[in-house]
């Protein structure tokens, strides 16, 4: 038999069991009653919808508050998200096969205002001096204040040829306007040259189809020159685009190990993206040149190049778009666009609103060559002895128009450093 002491202490401990209990029923008892379950929200909104109906100062229609109210609600998780109608959702599968009509600006939402990620190259964006960071406040005198970001988009579109005002405000400077004409954007999304005779320049805008192909069949091409030092892979103001093409390009070069990976919530979820076997220049060096236009696939490719030691990273912060958007068809030929997961560097930096730091900063600058006539050489004396080895004919001068790349001061270091790299490993 148990003792009286026992038997009062074990229905002292079930007593605090059931006491915990029962105060524990009462706190979730006393939480649904002050948050509103799904469904009183639901008639919440019902309510709000059908007074709008009614009392605003003009008709609206059913289509217009739902859509609003959807993209509404999706806007305010995060910038990137958002509700594609029918002619949003053709215009983004125009854009990620690299042709569609319009300014040629990558923007998103900042502080109510349309702020300008990248100008596309070659586009009425780039020619007019647009640049990223720039706000845009008006829209042919309308301000932006209050429009969603699918708005503003829809009004900068419109029929090729047509002109369209916009007012811009940057950084220490005056706001002013500027007038584009509207064009059809075919995206060339690859441009390449050699260099200063022995340097592969790579000029990557967007990360559109067939971008990794399209940078194997020039490499191929120019690699023919036997004298090819290295690479430059520039992919300043370049706005992002498919995943998919971000790891191809980066397996371009890499012989081994994680590229990316993409994290969500769940971490059974996690996505690790590894490079296969084969480096395309079999090891010759890379110096990729950034800035704070390069975003999303622009930094996956800098990051993982950069991590395993690949490439030397140089130009300025990158912007730092580290955000994986998942695009889900709708009826109606609509679609969502959600952000579910971030973007994770191979030694596990997350690039979200952080970007990538490059290796070596170096700002835009204007270049000017220094030319001091009262300095002389050996040879310029009277009477100087020759070299009685010297049979080599003088080298011609090349044409300034050859050297006008010089002028880009960010492109000039990395072609230079290509060269510096390449003495490097050679001793």
């Amino acid at each position: 038999m148990l003792k009286k002491s026992s038997i009062f202490s074990v229905l002292f401990c079930l007593g605090i069991v059931v006491f915990s209990s029962n105060i524990a029923e009462a706190k979730k008892n006393q939480k649904n009653e002050t948050t509103p379950n799904t469904y009183e929200l639901l008639n919440l909104f019902g309510e709000v919808m059908e007074r709008a109906k009614s009392s605003y100062v003009e008709d609206v229609e059913d289509k217009k508050l739902i859509e609003a109210a959807i993209n509404g609600m999706l806007v305010s998780l995060d910038p990137h998200s958002s509700y594609l109608d029918e002619q949003s959702f053709k215009y983004m599968n125009e854009q990620t096969q690299g042709k569609f009509g319009g300014l040629g600006i990558e923007v998103t939402m900042e502080q109510g205002l349309v702020k300008i990620v990248s100008p596309i190259d070659d586009t009425p964006a780039s020619e007019a001096g647009l640049k990223p960071g720039d706000y845009i406040t008006n829209i042919d005198g309308e301000t932006v204040i209050g429009m969603s970001l699918n708005d503003a988009v829809d009004k900068m579109r419109g029929k090729v040829g047509s002109k369209i005002k916009l007012t811009i405000r940057r950084i220490n400077e005056k706001p002013f306007d500027v007038t584009l004409k509207r064009e059809e954007i075919k995206i060339q999304s690859v441009k390449s040259e050699i260099k200063n005779d022995d340097v592969i320049y790579i000029r990557i805008s967007s990360f559109s189809e067939e971008v990794d192909k399209n940078i194997e069949k020039s490499i191929k091409k120019l690699s023919k020159n036997k004298k090819i030092k290295g690479v430059v892979l520039d992919v300043r103001n370049n706005p992002g685009g498919l995943l998919d093409q971000a790891v191809a390009v980066s397996d371009l070069f890499l012989n081994q190990g994680e590229i990316v990976s993409t994290r969500s919530r769940n971490p059974e979820d996690t996505v690790r993206y590894t490079a296969k076997d084969g480096d395309i220049i079999n090891g010759m060096p890379i110096v990729v040149i950034i800035n704070d236009g390069s975003a999303s696939a622009s930094e996956i490719v800098a990051g993982a190049l950069q991590d395993h030691k690949r490439a030397v990273v140089l130009g300025e912060k990158s912007f730092g778009k580290g955000s994986v958007q998942t695009v889900v068809p709708l009826g109606n030929d609509s679609a969502m666009r959600l952000t579910t997961a971030r973007y994770y560097t191979p030694s596990g930096r997350s690039i979200q609103a952080k970007g990538i730091e490059p290796d070596i900063v170096v700002h835009p600058a204007k270049i000017e060559e220094f030319k001091n006539e009262y300095n002389f050489s050996e040879a310029e004396y009277a009477n100087a002895l020759k070299n009685e080895k010297d049979d080599s004919n003088p080298k011609k001068t090349k044409s300034s128009a050859d050297d006008d790349w010089r002028k880009d001061y960010q492109l000039s270091r990395a072609v230079d450093l290509v060269k510096a790299l390449d003495i490097y490993n050679k001793k």
